[in-house]
């Protein structure tokens, strides 16, 4: 299908403190169950998306050949007034194009969620979202657990060999 991804993944980008789990989530839990465990291969911002590379271009590039978008969903998107770029591009291509599955893993209980825009809040209508029960203190390494399990359900099917 010239994809070279199994999916994209879109989360919220700080500096702060709260976003540290997110990004040892993005950078170390996802990588090492998804693509080493169960091998799907991922498209992170910051991890393939060279340095130098036109940041927007390349966005849109690699959303392009995933085949899944997975997007995070935390307070700090909640609160955010100007989503993130790749959101966008995200979202315009799940919504509009039709053509890209989207899978939201929602880290944080968000409780209503009216603060989202409103395509987001459509697609949550539509599909739900995949909640993270699990503190990293009960091994989020397990990938036979629910979520994962419920992860690896929304993604493309592997081509692995057993």
């Amino acid at each position: 299908d010239g994809k070279i991804y199994d999916a994209y993944v879109i989360y919220p980008r700080s500096h702060t403190n709260e976003a540290n789990f997110v990004e040892y989530f993005v950078y170390e839990i996802m990588p090492d169950i998804l693509e080493n465990k169960c091998g799907y291969k991922l498209c992170i911002y910051g991890r393939d998306i060279c340095p130098g590379e036109d940041t927007a271009s390349a966005i849109e590039k690699r959303m392009q050949k995933s085949r899944r978008l997975i997007i995070l969903l935390t307070h700090q998107l909640t609160n955010c007034k100007e989503p993130a770029y790749d959101q966008h591009i995200a979202l315009y291509n799940a919504l509009i194009q039709n053509d890209t599955k989207v899978i939201l893993l929602e880290m944080e209980t968000i409780g209503t969620y009216e603060k989202l825009q409103e395509s987001l809040r459509f697609i949550i209508k539509q599909q739900g979202t995949i909640k993270w029960k699990e503190q990293h203190t009960v091994h989020p390494q397990s990938s036979n657990s629910k979520f994962w399990k419920q992860v690896r359900y929304h993604m493309p099917l592997t081509l692995k060999s057993s």
